[in-house]
């Protein structure tokens, strides 16, 4: 077939998205409530991932000492960079943990890392508009910024599962970033779709670091790679540089036949603010979400299995599809990063000490050899009703159960947990718990007096959505 260079029309998911980051107007004060809760509930993930030495010797200039006039600061730290390094850092620092938002869906995901590029695009705009005598950007814009990035990532991934294909879901927050900080950036319609068409273009990386035999610390600065990528790319755009119409949809050249299995990337419903308001939070466990439903139900068993561990003979987990295609592990588990997403040694942890916290994923935990005992001793079971409520829009559970079965042939009762914590469903029961996450993250970083200043803003979203950014951003600097 002969192939013309005729103009094209442009691929029309494009269009949708650069649309709605335009013209949609949000208006659900639930979202921005949820909103709140979530900028404040990243930002303290964030500040937490500042105790680790494997997370802060990523961050920084790209040169040591490189010091950006009017930069991005960094929230914790005192590093001032551009934009594009600025959005790495952030990025990285709130996803380090594994301890914000997730989105469950044919595609999973951590919405809030999109915060990375917004925060640092915000902090940049508003610092080149006092230079300009201008009124610098509003907080308030972040969170509607963080609305509609939560929205585009979601609802993208609702239907479009990059997984099966082998890919990394981290290419929907490059997709989501570009959108916005794009028009952060003061981009037009044009400009933001030939942002979008290069994110396309990009690529993803491979999902290689998220499994067995490879699972590595790359997941932790996956998503912050992706999100500076974006404002790369965004920053070229409203520069002036070229797009590609049919990024998508480009016979034979396009992502949809190279890298989608020549299957059509839909939005299989309007961008609003659906995300936003259905997000989960990690509120009680810094674990893999499929897995955050049976650390309760294990926290739960605890005292009845602590005093008879060498009487156990079998633990029965029953849970959903996706949680046994993701976290369902075997054999050894190599280090933090490939024990957080093992539903197995969160189970066991859970049974062991009644609790998880970050550190229980390092090599002085994982040595205990009862963890592997436990696992040993496990079998994983899917319900298929787990499974179809995984998938009901209505519903977006997550459940799993854990019964323990003793030698002498007694057993526990079977603890059941549908809906974690953090699931829309127990909103009101998290929110206090939320801000209570917040303030130990926060404590283990500030002095009193600067954790004071801070929360009097945190918490009063009337305030903290009519601040400067660059003064919301000072409060961070440490």
């Amino acid at each position: 077939m002969i192939k013309t260079n005729e103009n094209q029309k442009t691929d029309l998911l494009l269009e949708q998205i650069a649309d709605y980051v335009l013209n949609e107007e949000i208006t659900s004060e639930e979202a921005f409530s949820t909103a709140h809760y979530v900028l404040i509930d990243t930002l303290g993930c964030g500040i937490l991932a500042l105790n680790y030495p494997e997370c802060t010797k990523l961050l920084g200039p790209v040169v040591p000492g490189t010091i950006v006039p009017s930069g991005v600061r960094v929230p914790g730290t005192s590093h001032v960079l551009d934009p594009i390094q600025g959005a790495f850092n952030i990025g990285t620092m709130i996803r380090w943990l594994d301890y914000n938002d997730t989105w469950l869906a044919a595609e999973w995901g951590h919405p809030s890392d999109n915060l990375g590029g917004i925060l640092a695009v915000a902090d940049f705009v508003s610092q080149e508009r006092l230079k300009k005598g201008q009124e610098p950007m509003k907080m308030l814009e972040v969170l509607e910024m963080m609305i509609k990035a939560h929205e585009i990532q979601g609802v993208l991934a609702l239907e479009n599962s990059l997984n099966r294909v082998g890919l990394d879901h981290v290419l929907y927050v490059k997709i989501a970033t570009t959108a916005v900080v794009t028009k952060m950036l003061g981009g037009s319609r044009e400009e933001i779709i030939n942002a979008l068409s290069n994110a396309w273009i990009d690529n993803s990386s491979l999902r290689t670091y998220r499994h067995a035999p490879n699972t590595g610390s790359r997941k932790s600065w996956a998503a912050g790679d992706a999100t500076s990528r974006a404002v790369r790319l965004a920053l070229m755009a409203v520069k002036g540089e070229m797009g590609y119409q049919t990024a998508l949809s480009a016979p034979g050249w396009g992502f949809q036949d190279v890298l989608f299995n020549k299957k059509e990337l839909v939005l299989s419903q309007p961008l609003k603010s659906y995300v936003m308001e259905n997000v989960l939070f990690k509120v009680s466990y810094p674990a893999e979400f499929h897995a955050q439903t049976a650390a309760e139900a294990g926290v739960a068993l605890h005292p009845q299995v602590i005093n008879r561990l060498d009487e156990i003979d079998k633990i029965v987990i029953t849970t959903h599809e996706s949680a046994i295609r993701i976290i369902d592990k075997r054999g050894p588990l190599n280090n933090p990063a490939d024990r957080d997403h093992c539903l197995q040694y969160i189970t066991a942890i859970a049974l062991l000490k009644g609790n998880i916290v970050a550190e229980d994923y390092e090599d002085d935990v994982a040595v205990d050899p009862r963890i592997d005992q436990l696992r040993a001793k496990m079998v994983i079971n899917e319900n298929p009703r787990y499974t179809a409520d995984y998938l009901d829009p209505e519903k977006r559970s997550i459940a799993n159960a854990v019964q323990v079965y003793f030698k002498d042939g007694h057993y526990t009762e079977e603890v059941e947990c549908e809906y974690p914590l953090g699931h829309r469903f127990r909103r009101d029961e998290a929110k206090p718990k939320i801000t209570e996450k917040y303030h130990h993250n926060l404590l283990t970083h500030y002095s009193k007096k600067q954790l004071k200043e801070i929360e009097a803003i945190s918490y009063d979203y009337a305030k903290l959505s009519t601040m400067n950014v660059d003064d919301f951003v000072e409060l961070f600097v440490k």
